[in-house]
């Protein structure tokens, strides 16, 4: 699959929510609701796993259309914005540069 510009997949993104009459629904705390929805739905993939646990293909496959679902709502919310994601994240790696953690080392 081809390397889509934030452009393109944002336009797609508000066609189909065009097409379907959705934009009076996509409000920034509906599309935070939505997106924490979709977060759990990551999560429950992993719901009693061990973290060493090698995942099969279909866990693979759902992991990738779950995190398409998140990043639908992230794109949504910073289409609301003004922003895009990018611009975001840099941001915050930028403050997070300077940031330390200390974490326990047992």
């Amino acid at each position: 699959m081809a390397d889509l510009d934030y452009s393109q997949v944002i336009q797609e993104l508000r066609d189909f929510r065009h097409q379907r009459g959705w934009e009076k629904y996509h409000t920034l705390p509906a599309l935070a609701r939505a997106l924490s929805v979709e977060v759990a739905e990551v999560n429950e993939l992993f719901l009693w796993q061990d973290s060493r646990q090698t995942f099969s293909d279909q866990q693979i496959a759902d992991l990738k259309l779950e995190l398409g679902d998140v990043l639908t709502y992230a794109y949504y919310m910073c289409d609301q914005l003004g922003v895009t994601p990018n611009e975001l994240v840099q941001q915050k790696h930028e403050i997070n540069v300077h940031r330390h953690w200390k974490f326990d080392q047992d």
